[in-house]
């Protein structure tokens, strides 16, 4: 016998209907990118960007490798170096082992303006900032320099004075070479002294500069007009569609007796087309051909003067992508701490509403979040440094845009195909989940990325 006086909830939800959710995946993200992205729609797989000829120019990064605690240079990076291009890997070799290494610390001035540039420093690890002295003797800053940059090519190869002085911003590691082991290699080599003799005599042009179409201006009478054509690329870039693929398996007895009121089939195709999305837009960032940090020309990357994002960084990523910048793109922790940053300084960012969202912004221009951006070095993501990028966007714009094709049969979104492959001898219908995509970046000045970003810097407001 009971002393309850009511029916207990127990036995009451045996006679309730739970309401129930979809159900849920904490991967998920807003994905901003995919959906700042112009899409173009690509009728057969392939888009090719035509280009107006530019000058030939590498990453300006020389790689190095660590041998038993001791830096050493990538001899095939060295053609990098424009006259070292056609060199052959002997000649590399005997290059790379003239490299010695030095270190230097913060603050220390490691070459000064108007010496003799007997020496081609590559950093290995560290930060330094190249400055002059200005028309009135002021003191002017002309660019940070990190991993992987060398300086000054120029001087080193005619045998000039430095142009600036170099000051460490950190402490680091750099790998020198003198001017006499040059010497002793074009020497013995007769086609590469060919080609440091025409380097020398030439202005090597600018990082992604176009060459230049003779125009006459300003004249009076009737001189003769120069004749000119725009030349092109005779071998433009063309982007194929990649693709993020799996197979989704679903058994018929789930979807006969377990489809409502949720439908099996579909909830399990809505978690996995996340998942494509989820990898297509890290994809989109990283991949080593097409990621779009892995786009951005020698003269749109840009060095973290001290280290945290300041207003001043980003101010230098949007003189790069000066037309029309449309977004910045960072991982979510370099947006805070961009935005500790202009705390500090007593200038808190604006804050607009995009996709739905606040998303801060800077002279306009928002900062969306990414997860998919990376972190290097420093053991993770709180040690670690990132990246932030600036994307101009659009092809009216000649900036950034997303590839997907016109149409694929089975599509279930845009570029997405879900195709039945049959039901097996036990009983379980596959599905094949295909996504279809690339992007490609029109033209060298619709991207720049601020490098050597760190996110663990923080500030006592008291």
């Amino acid at each position: 016998m009971t002393e309850r006086l009511s029916l207990g909830p127990d036995a009451a939800r045996q006679l309730a209907t739970a309401t129930k959710t979809a159900p849920q995946m904490r991967g998920i993200t807003p994905r901003y990118l995919l959906r700042a992205l112009p899409w173009v729609d690509i009728e057969a797989g392939v888009y090719r960007v035509n280009r107006r000829r530019s000058f030939v120019l590498g990453d300006d990064r020389v790689s190095t490798y660590d041998d038993n605690g001791t830096a050493r240079v990538v001899p095939g990076d060295l053609r990098e170096v424009p006259y070292l291009r056609e060199a052959d890997d002997a000649a590399l070799a005997a290059l790379a082992d003239a490299f010695t290494e030095v270190t230097f610390e913060a603050g220390q001035v490691v070459v000064q303006e108007g010496d003799a540039a007997d020496r081609l420093w590559i950093i290995v690890r560290g930060r330094a900032e190249k400055r002059v002295s200005g028309r009135y003797g002021e003191d002017a800053l002309l660019e940070v320099v990190g991993d992987g940059q060398f300086f000054d090519l120029g001087a080193w190869s005619r045998s000039e004075p430095m142009p600036y002085r170099v000051q460490a911003l950190t402490r680091g590691t750099a790998l020198c070479a003198e001017r006499s082991a040059l010497t002793a290699l074009t020497e013995r080599d007769e086609t590469l002294h060919a080609e440091l003799t025409a380097y020398n005599a030439s202005d090597p042009g600018t990082a992604g500069g176009e060459v230049p179409v003779d125009l006459a201006s300003g004249h009076v009478g009737e001189p003769d007009l120069p004749g000119t054509y725009v030349d092109y690329e005779d071998a433009p870039r063309e982007y194929h569609m990649s693709l993020a693929q799996t197979v989704l398996r679903v058994h018929t007895r789930v979807s006969d007796l377990y489809n409502g009121p949720i439908d099996q089939t579909r909830a399990q195709a809505n978690l996995t087309i996340a998942a494509l999305r989820e990898r297509q837009e890290s994809a989109l960032l990283n991949h080593p051909e097409f990621g779009l940090f892995n786009n951005v020309s020698p003269g749109q990357r840009v060095q973290t003067r001290t280290g945290a994002p300041t207003p001043d960084d980003l101010d230098e990523l949007l003189a790069r992508v000066w037309k029309q910048p449309g977004y910045f793109l960072a991982h979510p922790r370099a947006v805070a701490a961009f935005g500790r940053e202009c705390t500090r300084r007593g200038v808190p960012p604006v804050t607009d509403t995009r996709f739905g969202s606040p998303l801060l912004t800077w002279r306009g221009v928002p900062l969306i979040p990414s997860d998919k951006v990376r972190f290097t070095g420093g053991g993770g993501i709180h040690a670690g440094t990132t990246e932030i990028l600036l994307m101009r966007m659009g092809e009216a714009k000649q900036g950034v845009v997303g590839l997907r094709p016109s149409e694929v049969p089975d599509e279930v979104e845009p570029g997405l195909a879900m195709r039945n492959m049959g039901v097996d001898n036990k009983g379980i219908t596959s599905y094949l989940m295909t996504a279809y995509f690339n992007t490609a970046v029109l033209v060298e000045d619709a991207v720049a990325v601020l490098q050597n970003v760190e996110v663990a810097k923080y500030h006592d407001y008291s």
